[in-house]
């Protein structure tokens, strides 16, 4: 199994920690559209580390499909075809309150977004004349000067980050690849996402050989008590953050614990993050991440997801994880049969 990390350092420490990751094994590094931008450090890491790179995701209803074209062919180029681009939503209140952008059919969109990326791009691969009239974007104009040519590595995988089975079916109907949301379950990915997922394939005509599943996982992990009790924090209290979250409740849901989710939100209105964290238990943390020794994280996971994806994003949020146990973690996933 491959796994790609996270890309996490400041800008400046970017090449460093790219190289530092890649040096405990990482096959790949992700970047997440958090509180920067999710292009610029794959582009300070792209000359700095011989990984394959990806946004896992970058926000993509307020870009232009024109915009995310171009910076895919851009970072493609530059890691010498090692990039893929992964798109999400995002939620309503983040499009409109912090991105100023403007929210309707989110599912609809993204399949817009999606097929004119792939539109775009391959007008230039393909010299032919760029005609994509869609509901939302329209891109019919494309003159010589604008036009970059051809991309020597050929064409990007775009894949789309999705939870509910609406977008789940877009992606397997219009992407190369589906972004497995973090926040999620053995039961959620088994009773959920494959058959929304394997619905989408059948209604696009697809085979499954032709299309990638990406699952990222949280991950709680260390060797002394400490260690675990720092990771276990960090990741519950990320947990608690996306479980107050309306629209991610139906993980929650699946497993019994939707009761949780109005209470997550409505402390997260008061700010109110330790009680949040507190709501989050052992029982939760065990089946929303992974949790344990390098080793039993590893076998956590391939146990979730080893018969459906040979790729899976690790990502070890709010404590310090010694780079000892990420090597000993990715060897021990490189060893399952």
């Amino acid at each position: 199994m491959k796994v790609d990390l996270q890309l996490d350092a400041p800008l400046g420490e970017t090449a460093a920690r790219a190289r530092e990751l890649v040096a405990c094994g990482a096959d790949g590094l992700f970047t997440f559209e958090g509180a920067k931008d999710a292009f610029l450090p794959l582009a300070l890491a792209a000359g700095a580390a011989p990984a394959d790179l990806m946004t896992n995701v970058a926000v993509a209803l307020p870009r232009s499909p024109l915009h995310l074209a171009h910076a895919a062919y851009d970072l493609h180029l530059l890691s010498g075809g090692r990039f893929r681009l992964g798109l999400g939503s995002q939620t309503r209140p983040h499009i409109e309150r912090r991105y100023g952008g403007e929210w309707s059919r989110p599912a609809a969109r993204m399949r817009e977004t999606v097929l004119a990326v792939k539109a775009i791009l391959g007008a230039w691969q393909h010299r032919t004349p760029l005609r994509f009239e869609g509901e939302f974007t329209r891109h019919t104009l494309m003159p010589p000067t604008f036009d970059p040519g051809p991309n020597p590595y050929g064409l990007p995988q775009i894949c789309l980050g999705a939870l509910g089975p609406i977008m789940t079916r877009v992606a397997a109907e219009v992407a190369d690849g589906l972004l497995v949301m973090p926040f999620n379950s053995a039961r959620h990915f088994r009773e959920r996402t494959r058959p929304a997922l394997e619905e989408g394939l059948e209604r696009a005509g697809r085979d499954t050989a032709e299309f990638s599943i990406y699952p990222q996982v949280v991950v709680a992990t260390g060797r002394t008590a400490s260690e675990l009790d720092a990771a276990a924090r960090g990741a519950r209290r990320l947990l608690a953050f996306y479980g107050s979250t309306p629209a991610y409740r139906s993980v929650l849901d699946v497993e019994g614990w939707g009761d949780v989710q109005p209470e997550l939100n409505a402390l997260s209105k008061r700010g109110a993050v330790e009680a949040m964290t507190e709501l989050v238990d052992e029982q939760m943390l065990g089946t929303l991440a992974v949790y344990g020794t390098p080793e039993e994280c590893a076998a956590a996971i391939a146990e979730r997801f080893g018969g459906y994806a040979d790729r899976i994003c690790c990502y070890f949020p709010g404590y310090e994880v010694a780079p000892a146990h990420v090597a000993d973690l990715i060897a021990a996933l490189r060893a399952i049969p």
